[in-house]
Formats: C-alpha cells, sequence, structure tokens
C-alpha cells in the first residue's frame, strides 16, 4: 500500500482504539490533530475510500482518462511529415496536432502532455525520441528481440507522483 494510506489507517485504527487526535497523529509519526480529525470526519461519511490520496491543491485536474487515452493514441499515431511538419513527435508538435485534430483538445498544454506521457512509461531520451520504459530491443544471435522488465510498473509507481 502507498504509505500515506497506511499512516491514514494507522491514525483511524489509534482512534477507534480510543486514543485522543493528538495520540494517534503521534502514533502515526505526524504532529497535527486537526489533519487526523479531518480525517475521522471525512471517514465516518465515506468510509474506507476516505483513506485513498486525493487531489492536493492547485488548479483542478480538467483531464480524464478518456482525454489521457486521445493524448496517447494521437502519440502513438505516426507523424505524418507533410500533415504533421516532423518525424518524430516533440511536445510542441503532438501539441499542434492535437489541438487541430477535429476531436482533440483545443487547450492542451505540452506540459499536460508530458505528464499523460510520463504515466504511461514513456521519456524523452537525448536523442530527441521518446523511449517506452522498461521495454529494450535485444540484439540476440537469433535476432533482435524486445525485452520488458517485469518490475517497470512497480519501480515507476514507488518513485514518481501525479502531477496534472
Amino acid at each position: 500500500m502507498p504509505a500515506d494510506q497506511v499512516i491514514h489507517a494507522k491514525e483511524v485504527l489509534a482512534v477507534a482504539d480510543g486514543h485522543t487526535f493528538a495520540d494517534a497523529a503521534k502514533l502515526a509519526g505526524r504532529k497535527s490533530s486537526d489533519a487526523v480529525a479531518h480525517l475521522i470526519v471525512r471517514f465516518n461519511r465515506e468510509g474506507l475510500s476516505a483513506l485513498e490520496t486525493r487531489h492536493g491543491g492547485g488548479p483542478p485536474i480538467r483531464y480524464t482518462s478518456v482525454e489521457c487515452e486521445r493524448i496517447l493514441r494521437e502519440f502513438r499515431r505516426a507523424p505524418d511529415r507533410r500533415l504533421d511538419g516532423t518525424a518524430t513527435w516533440s511536445l510542441t508538435t503532438l501539441q499542434r496536432a492535437l489541438r487541430r485534430a477535429p476531436d482533440g483538445l483545443p487547450k492542451v498544454s505540452t506540459y499536460t502532455i508530458l505528464c499523460v506521457l510520463h504515466e504511461a512509461g514513456y521519456t524523452w531520451q537525448e536523442d530527441r525520441t521518446w523511449c517506452d520504459t522498461g521495454k529494450a530491443i535485444r540484439v540476440r544471435k537469433s535476432g533482435t528481440v524486445e525485452v520488458r522488465d517485469p518490475d517497470a510498473s512497480a519501480k515507476k509507481n514507488s518513485s514518481s507522483r501525479r502531477i496534472l
């Protein structure tokens, strides 16, 4: 489980055992008794879903999974040199294509595109290309093979955070 969910669960269990909010916060390694009180109110209202991490402030998340999938679908399409003006996608050319498309996203930013691509496991390389993280092409005696790291998603999830 993610560390923040474990901490929230410890706080809820401590209050259920009869500890004060301040004691529950200390037992979970936190300082704020007010945060524990808010968590308990949310837990009583929502149940176990209150333990999940929610959006932490800032502008609201504007793009749903459908729109993120639209970005990925456009990214996976091979660019047309004449129509798109490029042989490989950059953030700007992908943004331009998404904004121009009839079913596209007219206000999508390059930052949002970058976040969606990183969430999908793609990284920008020094040779100005995108690389699917956790996948590599290896040369064997029998020819080239595609090798996948089975722990790629676990490694990605443990070190990245959602920033959309």
